[in-house]
């Protein structure tokens, strides 16, 4: 995470051996959505304007910097970039970037992002607390070794997305097994690749299935398992996204599927929504699948780690311990598995609202700080979050437009299970209240558009449709979002307005 989400007030002034820097416009997290924020704001500000970028890691990239070395990108790369800006890999548009592709398509962003305004760069350094004085921020940043900085500026953005955070290995009993985690054991190398003891991958989502595909396709013949917990499904990549001549009169436009989605879930009847998506939408191997994190995966790539996996355990790990010569798994049911000692234990379970961090609203009262990220979420994507709120604020219409805030980790966290249609339905209701506030240049230039992967005449319909209806699916959303509201006791809806209002909330956050 960039730093601590917490607004804090300081009275101290700069210190004897602190700089000060002053700016326009501070940017706090340098990921996607950090870049899509820089994208847009860059549309607004002159080129003798100044920004600083400040994060905590060594480099731009955010997650992209931690995350496993073999991960790939769900979509096809040319959907995941800065605003519109065009990739410059020269590989055929269905590639799934790798990893250190992202990262140099990140560092062309930031590139062309300068050819607009200026950018300073403070890398190494995390947000402590901000503080807003007569029309002024001051954000205080410190680095690992303790020295402080004070940013003075006009607006700040603080891009914390989803917080993710390298998975650390499995704690477990077990001292005759080995825990690794992705992050820092690259199943790929050279001591797993030496070693023929069997390999459990704990978790069913796309880490899970990155870790699945590698292994089973560098070591054939492996004993290689996965304990999937509920069971997962994904939207099918070849249904959404076809390649060919399918561009044109297959496939379903992931906007469209939105929409439909979201008409028809209503806030209680998550699972015959789940059972619509999953037969039409929908590709898995597991036996069960409880849960959809909004995660693609292509027919091959299920084919292909269906056939090597030696077996899927629909249960959750609780611990693996000693017993008489081997170790056995203990599962949530109850239920144990006797394994042989030496085998891999790997922690794929994920990173999507893993960590909790302090509620804060996504724009402050005096409109001058705005805040991305998944305690008041607006849209289903933090990169679409950066990109389409950064519009409203330097438009002036961030505090006017009165978009639903939905706290995606407490619903996650109480509902697995709606948390998905939840999501779904919260971006098709504000992005019907962005496109009555925004000019539609605003839509033109998102470049993280999947639609973008059809031709024009179809993502015109696809266009003219959502404008013809919108409004019209509006309240059904609302009604939704208010349902979801009462029924989990989560904090769903437009930001509080007044004193009273603010008091309120406030109460309920120290409660």
């Amino acid at each position: 995470m960039p730093g601590s989400s917490a607004r804090r007030t300081s009275d101290a002034g700069p210190g004897p051996d602190e700089t000060v820097d002053r700016c326009d416009l501070c940017v706090v997290g340098a990921g996607v959505a950090g870049l899509n924020a820089l994208f847009v704001a860059g549309r607004y500000l002159s080129r003798e304007q100044t920004v600083i970028l400040v994060d905590r890691r060594h480099r731009l990239g955010g997650m992209w910097v931690d995350t496993y070395p073999y991960v790939r990108l769900h979509q096809p790369h040319g959907m995941f970039t800065a605003g519109n800006i065009t990739w410059t890999l020269g590989r055929e548009r269905s590639y799934l970037a790798t990893k250190p592709e992202v990262l140099d398509h990140l560092d062309h962003c930031l590139d062309v992002i300068k050819e607009r305004v200026h950018v300073d760069e403070l890398f190494g350094w995390s947000l402590e607390s901000e503080d807003e004085v007569d029309g002024v921020v001051r954000v205080v940043c410190r680095a690992a070794d303790g020295r402080r900085r004070v940013i003075e500026t006009r607006r700040l953005i603080k891009a914390f997305g989803a917080q993710v955070v390298p998975n650390e290995p499995l704690e477990l009993s077990s001292t005759r097994v080995r825990s690794v985690s992705p992050d820092y054991c690259d199943v790929r190398g050279d001591e797993m690749r030496a070693d023929r003891a069997p390999i459990w991958i704990i978790g069913g989502g796309k880490t899970a299935m990155d870790t699945a595909h590698a292994v089973v396709t560098g070591y054939p013949g492996r004993e290689v398992n996965i304990v999937a917990g509920s069971g997962t499904y994904f939207i099918s990549r070849d249904r959404t996204l076809p390649n060919g001549f399918r561009r044109w009169v297959g496939g379903a436009l992931l906007s469209r599927i939105g929409c439909e989605l979201a008409r028809r879930f209503d806030g209680v009847n998550e699972t015959e929504t789940a059972a619509w998506m999953r037969a039409t939408h929908g590709t898995w191997f597991t036996p069960e699948t409880g849960n959809f994190l909004l995660g693609l995966l292509s027919e091959s790539e299920n084919a292909t780690i269906a056939a090597g996996v030696t077996d899927v355990v629909i249960d959750h790990l609780v611990d693996a311990v000693d017993r008489d010569d081997g170790v056995e798994l203990l599962f949530r049911s109850g239920a144990s598995r006797p394994i042989p000692a030496g085998s891999w234990i790997v922690n794929c379970t994920g990173y999507l609202v893993r960590h909790e961090s302090p509620y804060e609203p996504y724009v402050s009262d005096s409109g001058a700080v705005m805040s991305i990220n998944l305690r008041s979420a607006t849209l289903h994507l933090t990169t679409y979050m950066g990109y389409f709120m950064t519009h409203l604020m330097f438009s002036d219409k961030l505090q006017q437009t009165p978009l639903y805030e939905l706290d995606a980790f407490d619903l996650r966290r109480k509902s697995n299970a709606v948390f998905p249609y939840a999501v779904f339905t919260l971006a098709q209701y504000n992005l019907s209240l962005l496109s009555d506030a925004l000019p539609g240049s605003a839509f033109r230039d998102c470049g993280l558009d999947p639609d973008r992967w059809y031709p024009m005449p179809r993502r015109m319909l696809a266009g003219a449709q959502f404008l013809l209806s919108h409004r019209r699916d509006r309240e059904h959303h609302r009604q939704t979002l208010d349902t979801l509201r009462d029924r989990f006791a989560i904090r769903c809806g437009p930001l509080p307005t007044t004193p009273e209002e603010r008091s309120a909330t406030e109460t309920a956050d120290v409660g």
